[in-house]
């Protein structure tokens, strides 16, 4: 990915940048006039420092990603001690299936990290700041655009574009390696093992085996999985009931004034909206070396792949780069409506003690919900049915919003951010340390030592 030097592009970066900027003085003036969540429930400082540490752990999250998906085919050993840190974040974390357990386990933290974001910086209610108009308020405050643009360009696109050529200089350091600590401990707790049940039942459905890089489970290890498994399942069936019983009683973040049967429509619409989003990513990059006659077999998979793969290829990262927008416009309506707010006075979501509705007020049960049922489960189903998603005209017009997004050049500023970032960083590309592709093969009759692994 990346932006050209063009006078246009030029022109939106500096107006992205500019956007981006005013964004990052409204929400924190917000935040010290105690007009968000976090800030009027605690304290402004707390707020501050929560927002921007979640920005930055968001940034690792994102930029963690391309490096661990794409570092499996290199030797490990052209890189053990020229990027010592990188060599033992990959030993580990490509050891048997642990980089689908890391990928797993980071979706939750980037819902998790998105929704306290929401919370620390996102508006009250009626807020009103810096005296600006009301028509500013309503652009930038009203819709959520001062946060998403803060979220995209801050904490995912700068480091994705810098994580995506420079690997082993992104990932050469003790915060990845505390993520990936993270990331794998969420997947070890059990929290998320309901998706392994998905996985099971669509490749039954599918007929496609599970594909694996370790021996088959011991009965202790088997009795050990399954019943994580069904503790997921309970404790994800108990949030959606909580959830929903919030939005009934009109208990949560929502905007005031829209319905509660509108708040749950919403919601479960949005859901499917970044669902078929996170699936499309799924199905583009399974059809991307098939044939053309395979991709065109019918007509609506025709018309998604000629728009996909128009011209010298440009639409598919353009595609990633609006996907990333919409995905994170949807997080954060998402968050309002499953996050519980309690008005004093009121009482608690379906009668629970005030020790769970402050654990509830968190926003946790609805970042478990995304990350299990808008998520991983629609990128199972796609990885076993790709062509299913390309046959979808759901998914032609989600990928026509998704370039117009990007063609509007409203996050063009992560790429002025990512240069910065990669020059005060001394970021260098990987060929520099570990040489191209060729040069590996050459140098090694062809070989590679690692699987590439899918992930989800």
């Amino acid at each position: 990915m990346s932006a050209s030097s063009d006078p246009l592009n030029v022109f939106k970066s500096i107006i992205s940048i500019l956007a981006l900027i005013f964004s990052i003085v409204i929400i924190c003036a917000l935040i010290f006039e105690e007009q968000t969540g976090l800030s009027d429930d605690v304290h402004p400082a707390l707020a501050f420092v929560a927002l921007w540490g979640a920005l930055l752990w968001l940034s690792m999250v994102e930029g963690g990603q391309a490096s661990m998906v794409g570092l499996p085919p290199i030797d490990r050993s052209l890189y053990e001690k020229s990027h010592p840190k990188s060599w033992a974040i990959c030993e580990w974390g490509h050891r048997g299936d642990n980089l689908n357990r890391y990928l797993m386990g980071r979706q939750f933290m980037v819902l998790a990290l998105v929704f306290i974001i929401n919370l620390s910086g996102g508006p009250l209610k009626d807020a009103e700041v810096l005296g600006l108009p009301d028509v500013m308020v309503d652009i930038f405050l009203g819709s959520g655009l001062a946060m998403i643009l803060t979220t995209c360009m801050l904490g995912q696109l700068n480091t994705q574009v810098n994580a995506s050529h420079c690997m082993l200089d992104f990932i050469n350091t003790h915060f990845m390696t505390f993520t990936l600590y993270v990331a794998m401990g969420i997947e070890a707790s059990g929290l998320l093992h309901a998706s392994y049940l998905i996985q099971i039942i669509v490749a039954k459905i599918s007929g496609k085996p599970i594909e694996s890089a370790e021996p088959p489970r011991t009965p202790l290890l088997s009795l050990l999985f399954w019943g994580r498994v069904l503790m997921s399942c309970a404790i994800l069936v108990t949030a959606i009931v909580y959830t929903i019983g919030a939005l009934a009683a009109g208990k949560t973040t929502m905007w005031e004034g829209v319905p509660v049967a509108i708040s749950i429509i919403l919601f479960v619409s949005l859901m499917s909206v970044v669902g078929m989003l996170e699936g499309m990513q799924i199905a583009f990059f399974a059809v991307a070396k098939l044939t053309e006659q395979e991709r065109n077999a019918t007509f609506w998979s025709k018309k998604t792949c000629e728009l996909l793969f128009r011209g010298e290829g440009h639409n598919l990262p353009g595609f990633m780069v609006g996907r990333q927008l919409m995905v994170v416009s949807c997080f954060f309506i998402i968050a309002r409506c499953t996050t519980m707010d309690i008005e004093d006075g009121e009482g608690n979501v379906m009668g629970v003690s005030d020790g769970v509705q402050e654990f509830f007020d968190t926003g946790l049960l609805g970042a478990l919900i995304t990350t299990i049922l808008a998520s991983i489960a629609w990128q199972l189903v796609a990885s076993a049915f790709p062509m299913a998603f390309l046959n979808n005209p759901a998914t032609y017009v989600l990928l026509c919003i998704c370039l117009g997004f990007q063609a509007s050049g409203i996050c063009n500023g992560a790429w002025v951010i990512a240069s910065i970032h990669r020059k005060i960083a001394g970021f260098q590309l990987d060929e520099v340390y570990v040489g191209t592709a060729e040069e590996r093969a050459s140098k090694q009759g062809g070989g590679s030592q690692s699987r590439v692994d899918g992930g989800m």
